[in-house]
Order: structure tokens, then sequence, then C-alpha cells
């Protein structure tokens, strides 16, 4: 299946809203729409938030489109994640720290790979 580059764009928090608004125009264009499209784009933006957090203010995202899958990558300059880390819930008293977990819940599958995170999900 041949890869179709939608959308590539580095991002700051002053760029996060018009970037989820880009990625949501992508998304319904490639056919994604109601629930499924508000939790792909709930997931892009905590992915988002959480490099421009974590990640030294900064980050780069690659929409793209192979087959029937949509898929996100967002890449920053953090110390990365483990290959291994998996989502999980946080203390109960905990302020943050669910950004990662809300993203696994809007989409197929998460991939956290160093400093990248990938969100698929198919297009119905």
């Amino acid at each position: 299946m041949a890869e179709q580059t939608l959308l590539t764009r580095d991002f700051t928090l002053e760029t996060l809203v018009a970037l989820r608004h880009d990625v949501e125009r992508c998304a319904v264009r490639e056919g994604l729409i109601d629930l499924a499209l508000y939790r792909f784009v709930v997931a892009v933006n905590e992915l988002t938030t959480n490099a421009v957090r974590h990640g030294g203010g900064q980050g780069r995202l690659v929409l793209w489109r192979t087959g029937d899958q949509l898929h996100c990558r967002v890449t920053d300059h953090g110390p990365g994640l483990p290959v291994s880390s998996q989502p999980a819930m946080p203390s109960a008293d905990a302020i943050g720290g669910r950004g990662l977990l809300l993203a696994s819940h809007g989409v197929e599958r998460l991939t956290v790979d160093g400093t990248s995170v990938t969100a698929s999900t198919r297009l119905r």
C-alpha cells in the first residue's frame, strides 16, 4: 500500500490551535466523521500538547494515510519514553499524566517509540 502524506508541520504552543484545525480538516477530507473524528482529533491534540509540555516546547507532526488507515506521528526533542511504554492511569490525586491514556482511548493503535508517538485509526 502506498503511503500518502497529508500534512507535515512543525509546531509550538502558539500554533497548537491552528494545527488541531488543520488535522481535523485533513481527517474529514479523508473520510473520518462523527465520533471517530472527534476522538482522533482529541488524541492528536493530547500528543501535541504533551510534546510542547514535556518535549522541549515544540514538535513535528506528520499525518498520513495507508489504505484505510489514518496515522499521525508526533515527534519532539524531549528525553523520550521507553519503547515498551504503555499508557497507564495515574493516581487519583495526580494533577496530570492522563494525556497518553486519553490519546490511546481515542484511536485503534498508539505506538510509542522514544521521542515519537504514532496514533492510528481506521477510516470508516
